[in-house]
């Protein structure tokens, strides 16, 4: 069958996934997609950043780069690690954007960014578990 549900996980294409792998894949995928997307930016729109972190602090690539290497290494049945440490730089770097956000006295966007740190403590948890 292509997929099977149990009470200890899920089998997909004949390789089974227990749930607690599954939450931190998915954890790790939303950071990495926050994170990257935020450094591809960066590169991209270079003189737009440059002109937005004149107001504000940026975040670090570090975060998205780990939390997509903690994907890999869950798929490839390697470990936690690079996941964990992707959560832990997210929940870092939102602190440091937070901190940014507070003293440029935009109020409005430090409340946006509080989703992203619970679930990357959510997250962080998740892997310690």
């Amino acid at each position: 069958m292509l997929l099977e549900f149990s009470e200890v996980g899920v089998v997909l294409l004949s390789q089974e996934w227990v749930w607690l792998d599954i939450i931190r894949m998915l954890v790790s995928t939303f950071l990495a997609a926050i994170y990257l997307q935020s450094s591809i930016d960066k590169i991209i729109d270079r003189q737009g950043n440059l002109d937005f972190m004149a107001e504000h602090f940026a975040g670090t690539p570090l975060a998205g780069i780990l939390s997509a290497a903690g994907v890999i290494y869950l798929l490839l049945g390697w470990g936690a690690v690079p996941g964990m440490v992707g959560a832990l730089f997210a929940g870092i770097s939102s602190c440091i954007l937070m901190t940014g956000q507070r003293l440029a006295k935009d109020y409005v966007g430090a409340a946006a960014l509080v989703p992203y740190f619970l679930i990357a403590i959510i997250g962080l948890y998740i892997y310690l578990m």
